[in-house]
C-alpha cells in the first residue's frame, strides 16, 4: 500500500488538547508548492473509546460543520473519557465554495473510498481516512444533510450491516440522536462511500441527514447539536446523562427503511418541480406526489409524479429547477419487527 502524502503535527496517541491541520500537497497555477490544509483537533483524557467526528464530507452540508465547531470549542478536557478527533470540514474546498463536489478536482469525497494515495486531493483524503484514521478509532460519526439537491426530514440513519453485534451498536447509537425517524438506507448512487469502509472495519458508524437546502432553521441546528452531544454521552466518551425520547416527552423513534431501488423516484424529464406533500408525511400508492412544469411549453399539461407504493416521504427534491434523472422523492417504509429485535 502506498504511504499517504498527508502530513500533520497531530499525535493521535498523545493525551490532552491538540489543534492542527492535515496537509495535502497539491499544485495550482499560482503556486507549484501549495498545501491544502484541513483543520483537525483532538481531545484525549482517561480511558474510553476513540470517536472520529467529521462533517463537510459534502461541502454544501453545514449543520454538522457548525455543530462540530461549537463542540470542539466548548468541551472541557475533564469531560472526556477516551478520545475525540474533530474534523469539522473534511472537504474544506467544497465547504468554502458551497458545493457538493470538490472544486479542486471535481470529485465527490463520498464516492472515492478506499481512496488513492497517488491520486488527486480528494482521492488522497479518502485514502487517509480509510487507511490511517478509521483503523485508529472505535466509532465514526459522519454528519450530513441532503445538501442543496435534496431535502430530508431531519433524521439519523445507518446501513443494515450483516454483523449482528455491530448492527446493535450502530442502531443504539443512531437512536441516541433522538430524531423522529431513524432511517435505514441503500446505496443507489454508486460505490465508494466512506461510511461503508468504516463498517467493513467493524466500526460503529452513525450518520445523519439533517434537512438540506440553503436555509437551516434554528430547530435543525438545535437537533444537530443536542443529538450529537447525546450520542457522545451514549458512547461514554463524554460525561453526562443520556436523554431518551421519553425523557424529552417525545414519542418513540420510528424506524423506517428504503432498501429497494423502487423506493427512489427519479424525474422522467426536465422542468420545474412542485411538491404536493411535505417530508415526513405518510402517502398511499398512486397518490400524486408532485408535478413537473415546462418553461418552454407552458401549454403542456404538467407531468404528475405518483407514489409507487404506500410509505413515508422521507426526502424530496430541493431546488425547483429539475433535470431529467434528478431524485424527486424517497419513499421509506416501516422496519419489520423481526429486524427491530436485532437492534436490542
Amino acid at each position: 500500500m502506498t504511504q499517504t502524502p498527508i502530513q500533520t503535527k497531530i499525535d493521535f496517541d498523545k493525551p490532552g488538547i491538540q489543534w492542527g491541520t492535515l496537509n495535502i500537497p497539491f499544485s495550482y497555477n499560482l503556486s507549484g508548492w501549495a498545501q491544502l490544509q484541513i483543520p483537525i483537533s483532538t481531545m484525549a483524557h482517561g480511558e474510553g473509546p476513540t470517536v472520529l467526528l467529521m462533517a463537510g464530507n459534502h461541502g454544501d452540508e453545514y449543520p454538522g460543520q457548525i455543530a462540530i465547531m461549537k463542540l470542539m470549542k466548548t468541551l472541557n478536557l475533564e469531560e472526556i473519557s477516551g478520545r475525540i478527533i474533530f474534523i469539522p470540514a473534511i472537504n474544506i474546498p467544497a465547504a468554502k465554495a458551497a458545493t457538493r463536489l470538490s472544486p479542486l478536482d471535481g470529485k465527490n469525497l463520498n464516492r472515492c473510498a478506499p481512496g488513492n494515495a497517488d491520486g488527486t486531493v480528494t482521492d488522497i483524503m479518502a485514502h487517509y481516512l480509510t487507511h490511517e484514521l478509521f483503523p485508529r478509532v472505535d466509532v465514526v460519526i459522519d454528519l450530513h444533510t441532503g445538501g442543496r439537491g435534496v431535502y430530508f426530514y431531519p433524521c439519523a440513519h445507518m446501513h443494515l450491516v450483516e454483523d449482528r453485534e455491530q448492527r446493535r451498536r450502530m442502531a443504539q447509537a443512531t437512536q441516541a440522536y433522538n430524531t423522529d425517524f431513524a432511517f435505514l438506507y441503500a446505496d443507489i448512487a454508486g460505490k465508494g462511500l466512506l461510511p461503508v469502509e468504516a463498517e467493513r472495519l467493524g466500526k460503529t458508524v452513525v450518520t445523519t441527514e439533517m434537512g438540506g437546502g440553503e436555509v437551516t432553521n434554528a430547530a435543525v441546528h438545535r437537533l444537530s447539536q443536542e443529538g450529537l452531544q447525546n450520542v457522545l454521552i451514549h458512547l461514554k466518551v463524554l460525561q453526562g446523562e443520556e436523554k431518551s425520547r421519553s425523557d424529552l416527552e417525545l414519542p418513540p423513534t420510528r424506524w423506517i427503511q428504503a432498501l429497494d431501488a423502487e423506493d427512489y423516484i427519479f424525474s422522467p424529464e426536465s422542468g420545474l418541480f412542485e411538491s404536493f406533500v411535505d417530508v415526513g408525511a405518510d402517502v398511499s400508492e398512486g397518490q400524486p406526489l408532485g408535478a413537473l412544469y415546462f418553461l418552454e411549453r407552458p401549454d403542456r399539461e404538467p407531468t404528475i409524479i405518483h407514489a409507487n407504493s404506500d410509505g413515508i416521504a422521507i426526502a424530496h427534491r430541493g431546488p425547483t429547477l429539475t433535470s431529467q434523472g434528478d431524485i424527486l422523492f424517497c419513499l421509506a417504509h416501516d422496519v419489520d419487527q423481526a429486524v427491530l429485535k436485532t437492534f436490542e
